[in-house]
Parts: C-alpha cells; sequence; structure tokens
C-alpha cells in the first residue's frame, strides 16, 4: 500500500527528523528522514514505509511533548564529513567555534555547540566548548534519552580526554550517538556503556523522557570517534 507522502513529511517533521518540504514529493531528504526515523525505532534501515513504519509514524504523539530542534539540525547535517565537505562544514559551525580547522582539532564539542546555538543563538556554552568533558555543566543533569548531551571518557575516566554527542538510541552494551568527529563526519556511532560520565539537557526545556532500544546491526562498537 502506497501511504500518502505528505503526510509522512508532517510527521517526521513532528518527530524532529525534517526539517522537510513538505510537498510530497518523495525525494533522497524524505527518504533520508524516514531511513533516520526506522533506525531510532530498531526498524530495517530502509526507505521503505510499511504498515508497520506507518503505525510507528501516526501514532499520536503526547500532547506535553516538546519538540527537539537541536537534534531536528544534527540529522539535517548527518554525514557532513570533515575532508570531503570542508567548505561546508566550516559555514555550518557556530561563530564561537568556527576559528577550528576540523582536519586538525577534534570537533565533537564544535558539533554540540553548534547544533544548540542553531536552535537559540544566544544559548549559553560551557567555558571552552571544544573541550568535550565541559559538556558536563552544560545545562542541568538528566538521565539518558532522546536528544541528551551525552560525555564520555577517553583513555582514563580521571583523564582529561573525552569525547561528546547526543543520544541516538542504546543497545544492551552502548549508546547509539549522534555526533560530530566520528569516523571525521556527523554520524551515529556505538559507544560503551560504560564510559558514560553525564547525561545533561537545555535547561527550562520539558525532557521527554524517551529511551529508544534499538539492535547491534551493522553498528561495530565504538573505542576511538576520531
Amino acid at each position: 500500500m502506497d501511504y500518502p507522502t505528505i503526510t509522512i513529511q508532517q510527521r517526521l517533521n513532528k518527530l524532529g527528523f525534517g526539517p522537510l518540504v513538505e510537498d510530497g514529493i518523495k525525494g533522497p531528504l524524505t527518504d533520508a528522514a524516514i531511513v533516520a526515523f526506522k533506525a531510532s525505532i530498531g526498524f530495517r534501515r530502509r526507505p521503505y514505509v510499511g504498515p508497520l513504519t506507518w503505525a510507528a509514524l501516526t501514532a499520536p504523539l503526547p500532547s506535553s511533548a516538546p519538540a527537539l530542534p537541536w537534534m531536528a539540525e544534527a540529522i539535517r547535517i548527518k554525514g557532513l564529513h570533515e575532508q570531503r565537505d570542508y567548505p561546508a562544514l566550516k559555514r555550518w559551525f557556530d561563530a564561537s567555534v568556527a576559528w577550528i580547522d576540523p582536519r586538525e582539532i577534534p570537533w565533537c564539542g564544535a558539533f554540540v555547540a553548534t547544533v544548540m546555538r542553531r536552535w537559540t543563538p544566544g544559548m549559553d556554552l560551557p567555558d571552552n566548548p571544544l573541550g568535550a568533558r565541559n559538556w558536563g555543566r552544560f545545562g542541568e543533569p538528566c538521565t539518558p534519552q532522546l536528544g541528551a548531551v551525552l560525555t564520555f571518557w577517553r583513555g582514563s575516566p580521571s583523564g582529561w580526554q573525552g569525547h561528546v554527542g547526543l543520544y541516538w538510541g542504546e543497545d544492551d552494551t552502548a549508546f547509539h550517538v549522534l555526533g560530530g568527529n566520528q569516523s571525521n563526519a556527523v554520524t551515529v556511532t556505538r559507544v560503551s556503556k560504560d564510559r558514560l560520565l553525564q547525561a545533561r539537557w537545555p535547561k527550562g526545556v520539558a525532557q521527554i523522557h524517551r529511551r529508544v532500544h534499538l539492535s547491534k546491526a551493522g553498528q561495530p562498537l565504538s573505542k576511538n570517534e576520531a
């Protein structure tokens, strides 16, 4: 059965998988958003809407559920690569971090800073947002949930190295993190749960408390996000 593309686009936008032009034309951006939505609920990554995907897309939203505009922005630039897409990535960075060369300097913190500032230009950022562990003082604490800022240790729990990204989902042993500087691009990668330091949420925004359980298929466990 063919489901109306315009309705699919409208629902994907409401769920934070846009922004999509609601024109009823099923192009590559709509296909990519369908794949991202299906991945978020553990479905096979295909740009096909069948009965189960349609049911998940059209399920009633809780009236109190806020939009996650920072996630929508992160999804919009998913796939940008520090080498192949260097000019576009540099243009996208917020002014506070735009001085860096992402080919030379780790930019996971710049990614989170930019998606937050794209949503709210005056958003308070941690001191030195390029330092991944500094995001442990961003906003307010929360439980891991869709859209949360997650910080992780690298090298040693007591050291200074780290990684930061956005909660995309989880399986039994790892968080699936939407972030920058992951294989040199904006990707979703698995990071072991035992490396989690902090989960943080933008201050003053209602938490949605939505945990997304995913399979491990096709997602190798990451030990180094660079």
